[in-house]
């Protein structure tokens, strides 16, 4: 939905509604339990944060945008001018990381994930020989040890033409996906100023460029493969593609004050009884990657707040007292997948059962993706640098590292949760098992919304017991459990699963 600017004095007390959700509070007859506290954010992440830098963001897009092609396929081909093509600019992120990391004193962990990309002789394969893919990641290990969560953020650094075969074309790729892999870059840069200040979080961060996402999506499959083989506890994974907020003279519908947040309903790892249960529920909007962006939603308004301006000059000289609302920047939960006919890198780590979502510009412009460069009645196509809003990405790079350096700092979630449901009464009684990384001060958080709404509206806090009853009818309403950290920060919620005793 496109935001208007309206007048200040008519919004007070009512910016849920910007999200297009009910006020904190209406909740009917629903009764038990507070209104939502807002999430914390650590003064120490805004500083870090208010440091991601446009002048970088544009300087790292220019650099990838100048390998001339980032086809995968370019591996392969040994006819291109040195210092141009994918293998060129996987050794210049690899060397970015490795920069960032000495920044620290070499805390970050700098990885090549390197493999052959076998050929495939199906007729819709983009992998017709052997191929050399690298994945470039960096870790940032947390002090909580090997039980406490990771997040992850990728973007991918191939880019294509019109013909996704031809690997000779030049293939820019400055918003597909330089711009999701600058907010990779910066997303590290902060985190490792975070470091620096002496605020270390428990949670482990891993900061990843993928190649392979045009041939189908084959560099983010080997890595979630790898990730699942080698035992990440990945908590949530961040996937950035086409967030460069595109700017074309004379362009409409595009809104700079939102960036979408895809997530799957019925995870996509599933067992058949898992699906069954979920349907029975109604929980098809409580998967873990739905309860992802449904934090993403609430972690926003912390960090992004709205501002108010003066209206113009009216007719006549005489300018309005009135003060005018302009909205802040927020992600906007769409409850599917991805976009119709598309896919993107979170894919592959849904398909091993991680948390993954995916972050994309309000309004794409497909004269600017996908296409070879060339002008043609008048329009250009291509996705060049000049196309790309540098504040923008600025704006979805913080979002990134807030989510991360929240999340970091949180408890693992809870464990078994469960609602009972041996008798027959209007109260909700759930039980859980504490977290597997519950540091001193964990407590536990109930959370819960109507059947209609998509953020929670309603909490309970535990305290550190694992078991609670509420006058609030089960039946009516969707619940969710959360460890929360001495100094606030949240797990993601586990909805319950039905249970007698």
């Amino acid at each position: 939905m496109k935001r208007t600017v309206v007048v200040w004095g008519l919004l007070a007390g009512i910016s849920a509604c910007a999200h297009g959700q009910a006020p904190l509070g209406a909740m009917g007859s629903t009764t038990g339990g507070g209104t939502l506290a807002p999430l914390r954010v650590d003064p120490a992440v805004k500083v870090a944060l208010d440091a991601v830098s446009a002048e970088q963001v544009q300087a790292d897009i220019a650099k990838l945008v100048s390998f001339g092609t980032r086809s995968t396929l370019s591996s392969e081909d040994t006819e291109l001018p040195k210092g141009q093509g994918i293998l060129a600019a996987a050794d210049w992120l690899t060397s970015e990381f490795e920069g960032i990391s000495k920044e620290c004193g070499g805390c970050l962990e700098v990885k090549r994930d390197e493999f052959v990309q076998p050929a495939s002789n199906d007729p819709r394969s983009r992998v017709t020989r052997p191929t050399k893919l690298v994945n470039v990641y960096a870790i940032l290990r947390g002090t909580g040890g090997e039980k406490a969560p990771w997040v992850l953020v990728t973007g991918h650094y191939d880019s294509r033409a019109t013909d996704v075969m031809n690997d000779k074309l030049t293939a820019p790729g400055a918003n597909d996906d330089a711009s999701g892999v600058a907010v990779s870059l910066e997303s590290a840069r902060a985190m490792v100023r975070l470091t620096k200040a002496g605020d270390k979080l428990t949670g482990t961060m891993v900061f990843v460029a993928v190649a392979g996402e045009e041939q189908g999506l084959d560099g983010s499959a080997h890595l979630a493969k790898l990730a699942k083989a080698e035992g990440w506890p990945l908590g949530a994974v961040l996937n950035n593609d086409i967030v460069g907020g595109d700017t074309t003279p004379g362009s409409v519908g595009q809104d700079k004050d939102v960036v979408r947040v895809f997530s799957e309903s019925v995870a996509a790892s599933a067992t058949p009884e898992e699906q069954r249960m979920t349907l029975a529920l109604g929980a098809e909007n409580d998967s873990p990657s739905r309860e992802l962006a449904r934090q993403i939603v609430e972690l926003a308004p912390a960090y992004f707040k709205p501002t108010t301006k003066r209206p113009p000059v009216l007719k006549g000289g005489v300018r309005s007292q009135l003060m005018w609302l302009v909205p802040a920047f927020h992600p906007e939960m769409i409850l599917r997948r991805d976009r119709y006919l598309r896919g993107g890198d979170h894919s592959s780590f849904n398909a091993e059962g991680f948390a993954a979502v995916r972050f994309t510009e309000w309004r794409e412009n497909f004269d600017h993706q996908h296409q070879t460069l060339r002008t043609e009645d008048g329009v250009e196509y291509g996705d060049l640098l000049k196309f790309v809003d540098f504040g923008y990405v600025v704006k979805v790079a913080q979002l990134n590292a807030l989510t991360m350096a929240s999340l970091a700092a949180a408890p693992s979630e809870p464990q078994h949760v469960r609602i009972l449901t041996a008798a027959l009464d209007n109260n909700s009684e759930l039980v859980w098992d504490a977290s597997a990384f519950a540091p001193e001060g964990t407590t536990y958080e109930v959370v819960w919304r109507e059947t209609n709404e998509n953020l929670w509206t309603h909490s309970q806090s535990a305290g550190a017991e694992t078991h609670v009853t509420l006058n609030v009818s089960k039946d009516n309403v969707l619940f969710g459990v959360r460890a929360v950290s001495a100094a606030g920060d949240r797990s993601l919620a586990v909805p319950p699963t039905p249970s007698r005793k």
